[in-house]
């Protein structure tokens, strides 16, 4: 670490503690949403007896932090430095998920994890650089241009689509649906929070952001993508097992973060084919991963039961879908 400037390992910490504190508040705040759950509504039904619940709000405040420290890394290193490091928070959930919640991934989720991680840190680590912005109405003439208005559009139009016609029919059983709109709207999410840190930081220097309307749109923009990530976020952790959620979500607001960020800031401009071909190659490990992560999710660990009690079992499942059939 001797060849990193101080910025740099300032911003290494600050990512690693972020990862820290965001891998644990999935932990945390579903140890809530279960006793939640026992008492009352669960979250994935609709409920919203979790706020009642001081392991939910734990939970909360250690992502709170995470995102605080993650926020402020990319205040003293650059983004290929810090964005890799946020898959760490999906290891964290998965090896805490195994000794307190007893969720248990099997080997094939295991490798899923280790493909969405590296596919992932090879999309990031070969992404251009954003453009350097210096006030918000930078920021504002960027989001106005037709390309990304046209990317918000199409986000917010699927979002709708997912929320009023599939949340309804699969939201409790395939897990794209809530972690889909989550990631989506993450990644307007990220913008929004590009314009707010600039316009804070530029005022704690002197110069007042907040005069402008377009710092105030942006925050509330800011708060409303929070609120209905956290809200299905919350459903998608009351309703999946938490070691396949975290490395999905990470993969799909990873990927269409950048892809945002590419349409917003026009960053292909200064691609090669070297990079574009890397990005594709990652795009491909990453979709892999995802694909085994979603048909192992339910495969069960082996167990010692025999084989009368097998039979029992398997004749029991037929004679059930039968009865579904009919």
């Amino acid at each position: 670490m001797g060849g990193m400037s101080a910025d740099n390992i300032h911003g290494l910490v600050l990512a690693l503690s972020s990862s820290i504190f965001i891998g644990s508040s999935f932990i945390i705040k579903k140890k809530g949403l279960m006793n939640a759950g026992a008492t009352g509504i669960r979250a994935g039904s609709g409920g919203y007896s979790y706020l009642k619940e001081p392991w939910w709000w734990a939970g909360m405040v250690s992502m709170i932090i995470g995102e605080v420290a993650n926020f402020a890394a990319y205040a003293y290193a650059p983004a290929i430095l810090v964005t890799p490091l946020g898959a760490l928070s999906m290891i964290i959930s998965a090896v805490l998920a195994h000794y307190f919640l007893d969720e248990r991934l099997h080997i094939f989720g295991v490798i899923g994890c280790a493909l969405c991680l590296v596919g992932s840190t090879t999309i990031v680590l070969h992404a251009p650089q954003e453009i350097q912005v210096k006030s918000v109405k930078e920021i504002w003439f960027f989001a106005t241009a037709p390309g990304f208005l046209v990317y918000a559009c199409i986000v917010l139009i699927v979002v709708g689509i997912l929320i009023y016609r599939y949340v309804p029919l699969y939201g409790g059983t395939h897990l794209v649906i809530y972690v889909g709109i989550c990631s989506l709207m993450g990644s307007l999410t990220v913008m929004c929070v590009k314009a707010v840190g600039i316009a804070m930081k530029l005022s704690f220097s002197g110069s007042n952001q907040f005069i402008y309307f377009q710092t105030w749109f942006f925050t509330v923009l800011l708060f409303g993508f929070i609120l209905l990530q956290l809200n299905y976020l919350n459903k998608a952790l009351d309703t999946f097992n938490t070691a396949v959620i975290s490395p999905v979500y990470y993969v799909m607001f990873t990927s269409l973060t950048i892809l945002a960020s590419m349409i917003m800031f026009k960053n292909w401009d200064h691609q090669n084919a070297s990079q574009i071909i890397t990005e594709l190659s990652g795009f491909v490990t990453i979709f892999s991963g995802t694909f085994l992560l979603h048909k192992t999710k339910d495969m069960a660990t082996p167990t010692t039961e025999s084989p009368k009690l097998s039979t029992s079992s398997t004749r029991s499942r037929n004679e059930s879908a039968t009865r579904l059939e009919l």
